[in-house]
C-alpha cells in the first residue's frame, strides 16, 4: 500500500523483542556504549598503546598556527629593532654636524651690531635681529616645501636634514647675538661659547654667566642626549613641509618663522633677568672669526 511502512521496518510488537542486554527497549547495544568492563582503560586516544596508530593527517592545525604567530612577532620585533637603531644613527648624524657647525657660524660682537643698526637700544635691536632670523628660517622651510614637489621621494629625508641643520645655525647666531645684545657674552673661547649656545639652543633658554650649569663648555652625553631631542621635535614638526603642489612651502615658511619667534622670546625673557646695561659693560675683546664661516640664509 503506498504510503506504508515496510514490514523490515516495523516495530515489533512482542515483549522483549527489542530489549538487548542491557535491559528496556530501544537501548544502545554494547558495541555502541563501548567495553562494560570496569578495569579498561581510562587514557586518552592518542595515549592507548591497544588501540591502532592514528595517522599524521589527523593532526590539529594549532601548533602550526603557534609557529607562524611566532614567526611574524619574531619579524615584526626585528623590524622595529632595525628602524629604532636606524633613527637612532640619523638623529647622532644630525647632532654631529650641528656640533661640527657650529663653530662656523660668525657672529657679529655688540660694537659691530651698534655700528650697523645706529641708534637702536636693546630691546630696538634684539627685535631686528629677530625679524632677520624668522625670515631667514621662513625662506628654508619654504625652500624645502617647494622641493618636496620634485617626484624623488628618497630625497626627501636629505632635504629635511638639510632644512634642521640650517634653521639650526641661522638660530644658533640669533642666540649668540642676543647674548651679545644683552651683555651677557659666554666667558672661553670660540669652541666654548659655540657649546654654550647649544647648550642654550638645544634648552631653548638663556644663559647665565652666573650659573656654571647654564655655560657648560663641554659636550657632555647629557648635553648631546638634549640636542638629539631638540632636533627629534624640530624633525617631527617639520614633517608637513614636505606636502606637495606648494602647500608644503607655505607651511614651512610659517613654522618656521613661528618657531624661531618663540625660541627667541624664550631666550630673550631669561637674558632680561641677567641683562647688563651697555653703560655698566666693560671693553669686551672682538669676537674670532671662525676659519671656514658657514653661508647662512639672509
Amino acid at each position: 500500500m503506498t504510503g506504508s511502512t515496510p514490514p523490515w521496518k516495523r516495530r515489533s510488537l512482542r515483549r522483549g523483542a527489542d530489549q538487548g542486554p542491557s535491559g528496556g527497549p530501544h537501548r544502545a547495544r554494547d558495541d555502541e556504549r563501548g567495553s562494560a568492563d570496569p578495569g579498561a582503560s581510562l587514557e586518552p586516544v592518542a595515549d592507548r598503546a591497544d588501540l591502532p596508530a592514528t595517522t599524521g593527517s589527523t593532526r590539529s592545525p594549532a601548533p602550526v598556527a603557534r609557529r607562524r604567530v611566532a614567526a611574524i612577532r619574531d619579524r615584526a620585533r626585528e623590524g622595529a629593532r632595525k628602524g629604532g637603531s636606524r633613527a637612532r644613527a640619523g638623529l647622532a648624524y644630525l647632532a654631529d654636524r650641528i656640533i661640527e657647525n657650529a663653530p662656523r657660524i660668525p657672529v657679529r660682537d655688540l660694537a659691530t651690531l651698534r655700528r650697523q643698526f645706529p641708534g637702536l637700544g636693546p630691546e630696538e635691536l634684539a627685535d631686528k635681529l629677530v625679524t632677520g632670523a624668522a625670515s631667514a628660517t621662513a625662506t628654508v622651510g619654504a625652500g624645502v616645501g617647494a622641493a618636496a614637489m620634485l617626484p624623488v621621494p628618497p630625497a626627501m629625508p636629505t632635504e629635511l636634514a638639510a632644512e634642521i641643520t640650517g634653521v639650526a645655525a641661522i638660530e644658533l647666531k640669533l642666540i649668540a647675538e642676543l647674548h651679545e645684545v644683552y651683555g651677557v657674552r659666554p666667558p672661553g673661547n670660540l669652541k666654548e661659547r659655540s657649546t654654550a649656545y647649544l647648550n642654550s639652543w638645544s634648552g631653548e633658554r638663556g644663559i647665565d654667566v652666573k650659573k656654571p650649569a647654564t655655560v657648560s663648555g663641554a659636550l657632555n652625553s647629557q648635553m648631546k642626549q638634549q640636542l638629539r631631542q631638540q632636533i627629534m621635535k624640530r624633525m617631527i614638526r617639520d614633517l608637513p613641509n614636505l606636502m606637495p603642489f606648494l602647500v608644503g612651502a607655505a607651511v614651512g615658511a610659517v613654522m618656521n618663522r613661528r618657531d624661531t619667534r618663540k625660541l627667541a622670546g624664550r631666550i630673550r625673557k631669561d637674558l632680561r633677568k641677567v641683562q647688563v646695561p651697555w653703560s655698566d659693560l666693560p671693553p669686551l675683546p672682538a669676537l674670532e672669526v671662525p676659519k671656514n664661516p658657514l653661508e647662512l640664509e639672509k
